[in-house]
């Protein structure tokens, strides 16, 4: 409903050079998805196409006593708009148990380009028992802050930084209310979480310019939206003080661990 459409000539690249990483690389991808600005729902013309995937060695390969030395990343240089990178296995549920806001944005991307369902439909039933709101939260607070204070501060500024910075405060939002892991679509947190009101059709102005494929560059800052960013953002720094990291139970990622290398090979 909010995702953005990937053309059929986009998605057959994108397919070749998973196939490629596969054979290269000798894995198996489970799950492939676009995770940047396309997923979000706000993409610009010359966006990349934003490809982030999880993968599974053979059995042997994790048998090995130099383990921990290996690369448990995958990545590919950017080339014809096409940012590819992808993690294994055992680091994605590593980072699942720490509840990693990246991980669980990938699990529920609007834009699958590859998916063993078998697999990820299992490994999202974990995420009620691995996920932190306040792991989450203090991601997407960070995320605020710093995209605030780097585009937004000066009397003119790059207006599409907006939603790198109304995305994360409204996901923050989203986790007051308690609502579980945040969806990935712009769009969708703006229905679910403003009320409508002169905010509300700021950001749907906002949204519309972008989506109709006009390039926000540089513009006088918007006054409504900055008094609304600067507002939230002093209420979550003294509400959200103190983050205390959490370490929950990991025998339940172990077995799913075994069982998809089982699977896959």
């Amino acid at each position: 409903m909010y995702s953005y459409t990937i053309s059929d000539e986009v998605r057959s690249e994108i397919l070749e050079r998973l196939r490629q990483i596969e054979e290269e690389e000798n894995v198996v991808i489970f799950l492939a998805v676009e995770s940047g600005s396309r997923a979000w729902g706000f993409p610009s013309k010359d966006s990349d196409y934003d490809v982030r995937f999880l993968y599974v060695h053979p059995p042997e390969w994790y048998l090995s006593i130099d383990m921990e030395l290996r690369r448990d990343v995958i990545e590919r240089p950017i080339n014809d708009s096409l940012d590819i990178s992808g993690w294994d296995l055992r680091k994605g549920l590593q980072l699942l148990r720490k509840s990693n806001p990246p991980l669980l944005e990938w699990l529920v991307s609007p834009i699958i380009y590859r998916e063993k369902e078998e697999i990820t439909e299992k490994m999202r039933e974990l995420l009620p028992i691995y996920y932190s709101p306040r792991a989450s939260l203090y991601h997407y607070l960070n995320m605020a802050k710093g995209n605030y204070r780097e585009y937004l501060q000066g009397e003119t500024v790059r207006t599409k930084k907006y939603f790198y910075v109304l995305r994360p405060l409204l996901a923050i939002k989203w986790i007051e209310a308690d609502m579980g892991p945040v969806p990935m679509q712009f769009q969708y947190l703006v229905e679910r979480i403003l009320p409508e009101n002169s905010l509300r059709a700021e950001i749907d102005l906002l949204l519309a310019r972008k989506m109709s494929g006009e390039e926000l560059d540089i513009e006088p800052r918007i006054p409504a939206l900055n008094s609304f960013i600067e507002e939230e953002l002093n209420r979550m720094e003294s509400v959200h003080a103190e983050h205390v990291s959490q370490k929950p139970e990991i025998e339940s990622l172990n077995q799913f661990f075994r069982w998809v290398i089982g699977r896959s090979w």
